[in-house]
């Protein structure tokens, strides 16, 4: 499913423009964007739970030349689905 399949149900359920079903997406995105970079946690019931949570430092290894390199610390998105998409 891609962003257009969103907005085409969106547009099938409820009647409105499909302009409009789109920017009712993007909006949706673009908060859950938003949040995810001020590090908040984003639970939407009986879907799932998005966060953000720091990532260590590593050592990997260039796989052409063999040298090790140093990764740096960040941050990465998780997602742990809900009890009722679990049971799909």
């Amino acid at each position: 499913m891609i962003k257009l399949d969103l907005v085409s149900e969106i547009v099938n359920r409820t009647g409105i423009t499909k302009t409009k079903a789109e920017i009712a997406v993007e909006t949706i995105f673009d908060s859950m964007k938003k949040a995810l970079a001020r590090g908040d946690r984003i639970e939407l019931r009986g879907f799932g739970v998005f966060n953000v949570k720091p990532r260590k430092t590593g050592i990997g290894r260039n796989p052409r030349t063999g040298q090790e390199v140093s990764i740096p610390p960040g941050k990465a998105v998780r997602f742990k689905p809900g009890k009722e998409l679990q049971s799909l």
